[in-house]
């Protein structure tokens, strides 16, 4: 029996994140096509709901930009689209610092 070619074999990929009670997030488009517009939440729990693969349910409160809860949603989210702010970033490309430009007076009139 001939062996698979190595190109076709599926590439495992890694489990995303699931949050926990406390986590802060940003919901975007990303985790589900319900929010248009993103919203910060804090993760009251994990829900044990029934769910297709690939997705969950979380109780969270809604932040405001102060960081205060103003209201309490049940969320239907997919956890690779999850974003944890303070995260940091990952690097990309060729990061450059930028030279600070000495200016001159300017003359008016």
């Amino acid at each position: 029996m001939p062996d698979k070619p190595p190109d076709r074999e599926p590439t495992p990929r890694p489990k995303p994140r699931t949050p926990r009670s406390g986590d802060v997030l940003h919901l975007t488009r990303a985790a589900s096509v319900q929010f248009i517009h993103p919203i910060l939440v804090r993760v009251i729990r994990v829900l044990d709901w029934p769910t297709y693969d690939g997705w969950l349910w979380i109780d969270a409160y809604q932040l405001s930009a102060k960081g205060d809860a103003v209201a309490r949603r049940s969320l239907f989210v997919m956890p690779a689209g999850l974003i944890w702010p303070g995260t940091p970033a990952p690097k990309t490309g060729r990061q450059t610092a930028r030279a600070s430009v000495k200016r001159g007076p300017v003359r008016v009139g």
